[in-house]
């Protein structure tokens, strides 16, 4: 082998150890905090899915929501699924969370692509577990979820300072259409 071609190997080795390691790190935006303590048996169900930042793959999607359940290796599996506005079709992703610390503590990892994990934080939740904020990795990703298609004014205007305050851009949230159940 010649020392060009080993130290192409080592470096092409050294990237996908890095890309590895990345994946695997997760984060929660600059002066948000997690739920804690969490109730993890209280947070699975379904959600209905109020507001989103918009990202690619929740494109042009309509009555959206996420079911939570347990597997059998204690992660937690993750159903989400929604209605394609202009394929005219339901989309669903099945992927895997996992708490990042401890399960009292609601920072998570979820993964819908193999070994590449993202941040899933609930910063805020009500004390019945109906209404909850959740931040991504970083200020792109957002969400408000609800028990219910609808969520009440007090509960949208707290969520929505609150999330200004951390710094994000609250007028490109989407506001997700609610108007059929999903997958009938």
């Amino acid at each position: 082998m010649t020392t060009k071609y080993k130290n192409t190997l080592l470096l092409a080795t050294l990237a996908i150890i890095a890309a590895a390691y990345a994946s695997c790190k997760v984060s929660i935006p600059k002066g948000a905090s997690a739920v804690k303590p969490f109730n993890k048996d209280k947070y699975l169900g379904t959600w209905y899915e109020i507001a989103r930042m918009d990202f690619k793959f929740e494109k042009n999607l309509k009555n959206v929501t996420a079911t939570y359940s347990k597997n059998d290796d204690g992660s937690i599996k993750v159903d989400n699924k929604g209605y394609d506005m202009v394929k005219n079709k339901w989309k669903q992703s099945i992927g895997k969370a996992k708490f990042v610390k401890s399960d009292d503590e609601a920072r998570l990892k979820v993964s819908f692509f193999g070994p590449f994990y993202a941040g899933y934080n609930v910063i805020d939740i009500d004390k019945d577990y109906q209404y909850a904020l959740v931040a991504g990795n970083n200020l792109d990703y957002l969400w408000i979820l609800s028990r219910t298609r609808y969520i009440p004014d007090a509960v949208k205007a707290d969520y929505l300072r609150k999330a200004n305050d951390l710094g994000y851009q609250t007028q490109d949230l989407v506001w997700t259409v609610q108007d059929k159940d999903n997958g009938k």
